[in-house]
């Protein structure tokens, strides 16, 4: 007898789960437009491809089975991108390893902005995803490892003293 084994990811909040315009609300406080693409089609500008967002310029693509997390994700690095990169985004937004930390975490905060997400059910569809950090969860990290991140946002004018969104984009006085 054989059997086959086959791989799913658990379920994650989609945005189509989100429903109504908090989403692009929250992307156009920078400057983000949401596009939606039609389901099942290809995602312009996805660097992961599949349901992945994707990016182009100042335009969010997701389809209606793209994770939230990965909107979040994606818009984060518009935002923390400084202003030459942005000016020539096109699917692979770059960046070193402490902006990427610092998306990670902007994301985590973003979430919060969400009804029905929150900064709880993100952090676990992250670990879901496959997001890997070296406490072993996106919960561990965003609590007791992710100071630098902060500091890195903070510094860059992306949050403010206490933690919470400026919504602004990095560079944003260029």
């Amino acid at each position: 007898m054989s059997t086959t084994t086959v791989q799913t990811r658990p379920a994650v909040m989609t945005v189509a789960e989100l429903g109504g315009d908090t989403l692009p609300g929250l992307l156009e406080r920078y400057g983000l437009a949401l596009v939606a693409v039609a389901a099942e089609a290809e995602i312009p500008g996805s660097f992961w491809g599949e349901s992945e967002a994707g990016l182009i310029g100042a335009r969010l693509y997701v389809r209606p089975d793209t994770p939230v997390h990965s909107a979040l994700h994606e818009a984060c690095h518009y935002v923390c991108m400084d202003a030459p990169r942005r000016g020539g985004l096109h699917t692979d937004a770059g960046g070193d390893y402490a902006e990427e930390d610092a998306v990670c975490y902007l994301q985590v905060l973003l979430a919060d902005h969400l009804p029905g997400v929150g900064r709880g059910r993100l952090l676990a569809d992250m670990d879901a995803w496959g997001y890997s950090f070296r406490l072993g969860s996106a919960r561990l990290w965003f609590e007791s490892d992710a100071e630098d991140a902060l500091a890195w946002l903070q510094r860059e004018g992306v949050v403010g003293a206490r933690g919470e969104p400026t919504w602004k984009l990095r560079d944003a006085d260029l």
